[in-house]
C-alpha cells in the first residue's frame, strides 16, 4: 500500500521510516553470506547434519536412493529421517535445516508433502577457500 503526497505530513514520515528499515534490513541480503555460513556451523547438531549427509548411504542405511531418481534429487534425505537420527523435536530440526539452506550448505527439494536434503559441496569448498586465502 502506498502513502500519497495528499497524506498528512505523519503518515509521510511513517512511510518513510517504513521505506528506510526495509531497505537497511534487506541490504544483509546483498552482502556476501560468510557470516550466516560460519553462524550455521556453529552447532553440533547442524555439524552432524552436514556429516552425515556427506554419506547418506552409510547414516540412513533404511534409505532408498532408488526413490531419488523418481524425484531427480540423488543424495537427497527426507526431514523426518534426520530428524530421528537427531533425536530432536521436529521445529528444532526444521529451525537447524533451514540455517543450513540459508547459508547455502544444504540444498532443499519439495515432493508433495515430503522435503528433502542435500549437501552442497559448492558452499563449502567456497567457505574453505575464503578461510584458507583470507582469515
Amino acid at each position: 500500500m502506498l502513502i500519497t503526497v495528499l497524506n498528512c505530513a505523519k503518515n509521510r514520515i511513517v512511510f518513510d521510516k517504513f521505506y528506510y528499515l526495509f531497505i537497511i534490513m534487506n541490504m544483509g541480503e546483498k552482502k556476501d553470506n560468510k557470516l550466516m555460513m560460519l553462524k550455521a556451523l556453529a552447532n553440533q547438531t547442524r555439524l552432524d547434519i552436514l556429516k552425515w549427509l556427506a554419506e547418506p548411504e552409510k547414516y540412513f542405511p533404511e534409505r532408498r536412493e532408488e526413490s531419488m531418481y523418481d524425484i531427480d534429487f540423488l543424495g537427497g534425505v527426507s526431514v523426518t529421517e534426520i530428524q530421528k537420527k537427531a533425536g530432536k523435536a521436529q521445529s528444532t530440526t526444521s529451525h537447524d535445516l533451514d540455517l543450513l539452506v540459508k547459508a547455502g550448505f544444504l540444498e532443499v527439494k519439495y515432493a508433495g508433502r515430503y522435503s528433502y536434503f542435500r549437501r552442497n559441496q559448492k558452499a563449502l569448498k567456497k567457505l574453505a577457500k575464503y578461510i584458507k586465502n583470507e582469515v
